[in-house]
């Protein structure tokens, strides 16, 4: 097996992170419940579907530069002006979105 240096790689691409992140951090590393697996799966769909029709990719094209400020405020304003959820539903979908490796 030859190695590549580390800058020819091609970039992982967005749906195989989203894939790692159910599959190894939240359910292995993080050992949470499926119920909570099921919520942050949840806030992860709408925001993909939501993210889809503003940009006009599908979630397997979205590349992390995508994921902007302005694409997640207007989500969150998304979710309280047409779906009419809760300012506490809302910032749970956020919380979901910002969820990150902590040391």
């Amino acid at each position: 097996m030859t190695s590549r240096p580390s800058g020819s790689e091609p970039p992982v691409s967005f749906s195989a992170l989203v894939q790692e992140f159910f599959t190894h951090y939240l359910v292995e590393q993080r050992a949470l419940s499926p119920r909570t697996v099921a919520g942050y799966r949840d806030a992860f769909t709408l925001f993909l579907t939501f993210s889809h029709q503003q940009l006009g990719k599908w979630p397997t094209a979205m590349n992390l530069t995508d994921i902007t400020s302005t694409l997640i405020l207007a989500f969150l304003d998304h979710l309280e002006q047409e779906r009419h959820n809760s300012v506490r539903s809302r910032n749970l979908r956020l919380a979901a979105l910002r969820l990150r490796r902590t040391a």
